[in-house]
């Protein structure tokens, strides 16, 4: 009885098994980085300076806390912050 090595040849360059994870986070990497740098301030319409105060106001609180999608809760907090309470109806 021999003993005989399979050996295998290896992967051809193209092969997308090694890189395609690599490519899939820097796709990833990319977006977030981009999803990061958008300003809602620059659509085409022109703000008033209370909407641009609130936008940046809460886009601060976004950033510190870590929240992408604030509750109603944390968005009348970045409300009040700014001053802004309710008046009693006359």
């Amino acid at each position: 009885m021999s003993a005989t090595a399979t050996v295998s040849s290896p992967r051809p360059a193209s092969a997308p098994r090694a890189s395609a994870p690599r490519a899939s986070a820097a796709r990833t990497a990319v977006r977030h980085a981009r999803r990061r740098m958008i300003d809602p301030t620059t659509c085409e319409r022109d703000y008033g300076p209370e909407e641009l105060e609130f936008m940046q106001a809460l886009d601060r609180y976004k950033r510190t806390n870590g929240r992408m999608f604030p509750t109603c809760s944390e968005v009348l907090q970045v409300l009040r912050s700014l001053g802004y309470e309710r008046v009693a109806a006359t």
